[in-house]
Parts: structure tokens; C-alpha cells; sequence
């Protein structure tokens, strides 16, 4: 919805958030990435009150399930992550 299919921050609501979404294969971002592996998971957890991306979901007709980030699910969304940003180049 925000970084889109090819996570270079092209999805429908990728300039709806406040900052707006940014381009995930960026030869800077690839570097932050490298440098630090968690930042993914980071970036999620220390957006403002950890609200940043459901409040812009749920402010854009999308409608979220309550549901606590477990630790697998951190580990999961990284790993996917990491995987399609490294495929986009």
C-alpha cells in the first residue's frame, strides 16, 4: 500500500504518511540496511508512538485487525524485506 510492489515508495498511499514513504532500494538506504540489519524492524517500532504506519492505513479506508507484532513476525517482515529490496535494484 505505501512502499509498493517494487518498494521504491510508489504504492497508492506512499505520500499520504507523514514523512512519506520512502524509496527502500536507494543506494543509501541499501547502505543503512547493510550497515544496520534491523532497521527495517526498527523504522517500524520508532515511528512516532509506533502508530505511523496503522494510523495511515486505518486514516485511508484500510481496515487492520488488532493484532500485536510478535517476535516472529518482526523476523519474518525483515527477512522479506531484506529479500525484495535486494532483488530491486
Amino acid at each position: 500500500m505505501c512502499h509498493g510492489i517494487d518498494v521504491k515508495g510508489t504504492g497508492p498511499l506512499a505520500n499520504k504518511s507523514n514523512p512519506p514513504t520512502p524509496n527502500l532500494t536507494t543506494p543509501a538506504f541499501k547502505k543503512r540496511l547493510n550497515d544496520y540489519p534491523g532497521v527495517i524492524v526498527s523504522s517500524i517500532i520508532l515511528r512516532p508512538n509506533g502508530d505511523l504506519i496503522p494510523k495511515t492505513l486505518r486514516e485511508n479506508g484500510v481496515r487492520l485487525s488488532p493484532h500485536s507484532w510478535s517476535v516472529k513476525d518482526l523476523r519474518d517482515l525483515n527477512q522479506y524485506m531484506s529479500a525484495v529490496i535486494s532483488k530491486n535494484r
